[in-house]
């Protein structure tokens, strides 16, 4: 019976640290993964060419995570607040301050208005980046087993003001 039980606690653990991509989202990724072409430089560089706009954002999203999935990933674990659920207590004022900048209903919200044209560029970032999870069933995500399309709506710091995660939550 203790065999049993640990047989069946190791098949939940295994089940739940795997992907689950649908045949269909598999195909669709398969071929645009065909239309990008990524060519490194003698340094490593990666040189991202697509058919469309959103083919470079695929390739530049799954070269991004061949180079270091695990920063992709706590980049978009800081950038939901999320990062607590998997660096412990220490950073739960760091989600709290991510949260009141932005939330997931409101980034899922401007993601359904956002035009067509915007909508392939943030489609194609959490294809690229689900492709590479399909394509690398070694790589264990911490945490986001799924990127989505709306994800990249909630960096809402921009580039002139600064980075917030370097703000103190001592004051």
């Amino acid at each position: 019976m203790r065999i049993l039980f640990t047989l069946l606690v190791l098949l939940a653990t295994f089940a739940a640290q795997a992907q689950k991509f649908s045949a269909p989202e598999l195909a669709r990724w398969k071929l645009q993964a065909q239309r990008v072409n990524i060519v490194r430089d003698t340094y490593g560089v990666p040189h991202i060419y697509g058919k469309t706009d959103a083919d470079a954002v695929f390739g530049l999203l799954y070269s991004q995570c061949e180079d270091d999935f695990d920063r992709v990933e706590t980049n978009y674990l800081d950038a939901i607040g999320r990062l607590a659920e998997v660096e412990g207590e220490t950073a739960l004022y760091h989600d709290l301050r991510a949260r009141l900048f932005m939330d997931t209903t409101r980034a899922l919200a401007i993601y359904r208005k956002t035009p067509p044209e915007m909508k392939k560029l943030l489609d194609a970032f959490a294809d690229g980046t689900n492709y590479y999870l399909a394509t690398h069933p070694t790589v264990r995500p911490r945490l986001l087993r799924r990127f989505q399309p709306w994800m990249p709506l909630m960096f809402s710091e921009g580039s002139i003001g600064g980075n917030i995660s370097v703000v103190s939550t001592e004051r």
